[in-house]
C-alpha cells in the first residue's frame, strides 16, 4: 500500500496471527454506489472474509458491506461475494499455489487509494499453535525490553 492518497477503511490483524505472509496483491472491488459510500464511512468488515477463485475469477466471500443508511431500495446484500479486479498472470500465480502448495489467500486490509476502493490480499500458509506461541513470547519479550529500556532512560 502505497502513502500517497490512501485511506484505511478496515484492517485485519488477526490474519498476521495466524498465517505466514509470503506475497501481498492489490486489486480492485465491484461494488455499487451504496456499497461504495458505506465504505467510505467506514462501514466494513474483514476478520470472517476469505477469497476463492471460480472460473479463473476471483471472489471475496464473508466480506461484510453494512448497508447504507439512505440508501434504500438500491442497498445490496451485505454478505454478497464481491469480485475481485486482478491481472490474469497474478490469478495463475495464486491459482497454482493454492492447488500445489498448500497456501491460502487472506484479506489483509480495506482501502481507498486515489478514490478508489482497493482490497490488498496475501498469499499465506498457516500457522502450526507453536508458531503462534513462539510469535507471542516474541511480542512479550520485545514489550519487556522496552519497558526496560524506557526505564533506564528516565533515571
Amino acid at each position: 500500500m502505497s502513502t500517497e492518497a490512501t485511506k484505511l477503511v478496515a484492517n485485519n490483524k488477526k490474519a498476521y496471527h495466524d498465517y505466514f505472509i509470503e506475497e501481498k496483491f492489490e486489486c480492485g472491488i465491484v461494488l455499487h454506489g451504496t456499497e461504495v459510500k458505506s465504505l467510505r464511512m467506514g462501514k466494513c468488515s474483514i476478520k470472517e472474509a476469505f477469497i476463492r477463485i471460480e472460473n479463473g475469477e476471483v471472489y471475496a466471500y464473508g466480506m461484510n458491506i453494512s448497508p447504507y443508511e439512505m440508501g434504500n431500495i438500491f442497498n445490496k446484500d451485505p454478505l454478497r461475494p464481491k469480485k475481485l479486479l486482478l491481472h490474469k498472470a497474478e490469478i495463475n500465480k495464486l491459482n497454482g499455489a493454492v492447488t500445489r502448495d498448500g497456501y491460502t489467500i487472506v484479506p489483509l486490509q480495506v482501502y481507498f487509494s486515489q478514490g478508489r476502493a482497493k482490497l490488498e490480499i496475501a498469499l499465506a500458509k498457516g500457522k502450526k499453535l507453536y508458531d503462534k506461541r513462539a510469535d507471542i513470547a516474541k511480542k512479550d519479550q520485545r514489550r519487556e525490553h522496552e519497558r526496560e529500556f524506557k526505564v533506564k532512560n528516565l533515571y
